[in-house]
C-alpha cells in the first residue's frame, strides 16, 4: 500500500529561498520609508500641541483672571448689596475660574515635559523625596504621616525631570490619604525582571483596579473632586517623565 506524505511546515521552510541583497536592500529603503514618514507624522502632531498650548496660556489666561478679578470685587465691595445666594454664585465662579487656571498651569508643564533637554547623571531620590516630604508636612502640620525614605536610593536620570516626577508621586499620595488619622507614604526600590523598579506607596482611598489604567490619562479622575482636590494632571505628567 503506497502512501504519500505532506511537507512539513520545516520541510516547507528549508525549501524557500532567501532573498537577494537587492531585495533585502529593497525592504529597508521601504522600512526607512514608512519610518521617517511616521516621525514626520509625530513631529507636526508635537508641534500642533505646542501651538496650542502656547494660545491656552495666552488666550484664555486673561479672560480668566478678568472673571476671578471682577468677581473677587463683587464678592468683597458689594457684599452689603449681594444676598447669600448671590454670594454663593460669586464664589462658585470664582472657584471654577481658579480651578480652570490650575488646568491650564498643569497643561503647560505637561507640555514642557516633552520639550525639556534630558541630562542624565547620578540622582539621590532619597534626598529628594525628604525635601518634599518636609514641604508638605509643613503645608499641614497638624496631619499625622509618616514618610519611610531609605536612607540613599540612587537612580540614573534627568535630575529636574525627576524630581518633578517625584513632587507629583508624592503630592498624589499626600492628597488621597487626607481622609486618615494616621497615614504612611514610603518610597522604595524592588525587582521586576531583574531590574530595579523604584515605587511610592501609600495607604490611602485606594482604586479599582478595573480602571487602574485610567490613572495615567490626562484628566481622568477615579474620585470626584468633592472627595479630593485636583486637575487629573499630576499622574499624566509622571507618565510622560518616565
Amino acid at each position: 500500500m503506497l502512501t504519500t506524505a505532506t511537507p512539513s511546515p520545516a520541510s516547507r521552510a528549508a525549501g524557500e529561498r532567501a532573498p537577494s541583497p537587492a531585495e533585502l536592500q529593497a525592504l529597508n529603503a521601504a522600512l526607512e520609508q514608512q519610518l521617517a514618514a511616521r516621525t514626520a507624522e509625530l513631529q507636526a502632531a508635537h508641534r500642533e500641541f505646542q501651538a496650542f498650548a502656547h494660545s491656552v496660556s495666552h488666550d484664555l489666561r486673561a479672560p480668566l483672571r478678568t472673571i476671578d478679578g471682577f468677581a473677587k470685587v463683587l464678592e468683597e465691595d458689594y457684599a452689603s448689596h449681594v444676598d447669600e445666594e448671590g454670594k454663593d454664585a460669586l464664589s462658585r465662579v470664582r472657584a471654577a475660574a481658579q480651578k480652570m487656571a490650575g488646568q491650564i498651569d498643569d497643561l503647560l508643564t505637561l507640555s514642557r515635559v516633552s520639550r525639556a533637554e534630558l541630562v542624565p547623571e547620578s540622582v539621590d531620590l532619597s534626598a529628594l523625596a525628604r525635601s518634599i516630604a518636609a514641604e508638605l508636612t509643613a503645608s499641614a502640620p497638624a496631619r499625622a504621616v509618616t514618610f519611610t525614605i531609605p536612607a540613599k536610593l540612587e537612580a540614573r536620570g534627568d535630575c529636574a525631570q525627576l524630581t518633578l516626577m517625584l513632587r507629583n508621586m508624592l503630592d498624589n499620595a499626600w492628597k488621597f490619604t487626607s481622609r486618615h488619622a494616621r497615614a504612611r507614604i514610603e518610597l522604595g526600590v524592588t525587582e521586576v525582571a531583574g531590574a530595579p523598579a523604584y515605587f511610592v506607596r501609600d495607604d490611602g482611598a485606594g482604586f479599582d483596579m478595573a480602571n487602574a489604567t485610567d490613572l495615567f490619562a490626562p484628566f481622568r479622575r477615579l474620585h470626584g473632586v468633592a472627595e479630593f482636590p485636583g486637575t487629573g494632571i499630576g499622574l499624566a505628567t509622571v507618565r510622560r517623565v518616565i
